[in-house]
């Protein structure tokens, strides 16, 4: 292996940010050279089959990255989701992925997957594009992360799927008319109605005192939405 070549994977990398061996097959370059280039120290093996380059600066979103690398049919879903989107407080220490729900488990083991099993519309409706590092990946919209976290609250608690209604909402990611449509494909139209006419009536509120903003996160909750501050 020569400089040259060395040179012309180092730059594909940087393009593509993490890579697999095969990826190499389209810019006709031996998929040995990779390991090679691994035992050399240019570039780190971050899971069985994926690298990147020693001098790299990962961010934050590259473990998602390294993931729907792997798995690229998975869909970055629930906690994941709401982390990519910044409406949560939550961190994550594994990526929650949709697959279908008759598709084989990933066999990943390097890897922080968290696999959760969808079906018809509740897998395929509401996905985003988006590209991370350089690998394009799948991710629920913010409205149907939500609604998600619904269907899920006995997985990841009531609270953080309260708290990504309130904050999706209040930072305008998402429209009442979106919460409602994820709500009835998800089939958790029922269980998130009285949080939706809550913040309704709430927002009818500060309309009519002189258009003054609620602070959605100033609520208390018990149930559903029982005060709120508007300021």
């Amino acid at each position: 292996m020569n400089d040259k070549s060395i040179d012309k994977i180092i730059k594909i990398v940087r393009q593509l940010g993490v890579i697999r061996p095969k990826d190499m097959d389209t810019h006709n370059i031996p998929r040995k050279y990779i390991n090679l280039l691994y035992h050399k120290g240019i570039l780190n093996r971050v899971a069985r089959g994926l690298y990147v380059l020693k001098d790299s600066n990962p961010s934050e979103n590259q473990t998602i990255a390294e993931v729907c690398k792997r798995v690229p049919a998975g869909v970055v879903c629930l906690l994941s989701a709401l982390q990519f989107h910044q409406i949560t407080t939550q961190s994550p220490h594994e990526i929650w992925l949709a697959i279908n729900h008759k598709s084989r488990r990933p066999n990943e083991p390097m890897l922080p997957i968290r696999i959760v099993r969808f079906s018809g519309q509740a897998l395929t409706a509401g996905i985003e594009q988006h590209s991370v590092e350089g690998v394009p990946i799948k991710v629920y919209s913010p409205a149907k992360t939500v609604a998600d976290c619904f269907k899920y609250r006995n997985k990841i608690g009531l609270d953080i799927a309260i708290e990504a209604l309130r904050d999706c909402l209040q930072s305008r990611r998402c429209t009442m008319d979106e919460l409602w449509k994820y709500a009835t494909i998800c089939r958790v139209a029922n269980v998130m109605k009285p949080y939706l006419e809550s913040i309704t009536f709430l927002q009818t509120i500060a309309i009519i005192k002189e258009n003054q903003p609620v602070n959605l996160k100033k609520t208390k909750q018990k149930g559903i939405f029982s005060n709120a501050e508007l300021s």
